[in-house]
């Protein structure tokens, strides 16, 4: 298993990730989405497991304006822009490979172990 944890340090459900694989002794890799964000391959590769950006945006976020604008633009654009305002994504993404989740899903990542 190679466990990849991107969030912010002030995320709730990140630190709560981050609690899940420690207890279970289970290595992984944390990447603070505030100094380092995404590659545009990794998060293609998270979309595809997630299904998609709708499912990978938190309507909540703090960044409204962004949230509504990637929300009301066309599909061909979304990617870039999501891309450039990594700031509304839900928080943690957890990544195993190809296999990825977005917020906190201990009941998914017990299937991992």
């Amino acid at each position: 298993m190679n466990i990849q944890i991107f969030g912010t340090k002030k995320s709730f459900d990140t630190k709560k990730a981050q609690r899940y694989f420690k207890e279970r002794r289970i290595k992984f890799q944390f990447i603070d989405l505030k100094e380092k964000e995404m590659s545009k391959g990794e998060l293609q590769s998270v979309l595809r497991a997630v299904g998609g950006i709708d499912a990978a945006i938190d309507p909540k976020a703090k960044d409204q304006d962004a949230v509504a604008l990637i929300t009301y633009l066309a599909d061909s654009q979304k990617f870039d822009k999501l891309l450039e305002n990594q700031q509304v994504l839900r928080e943690p993404i957890v990544r195993n490979g190809k296999q990825a989740t977005v917020g906190y899903e201990p009941d998914i990542w017990k299937s991992w172990e």
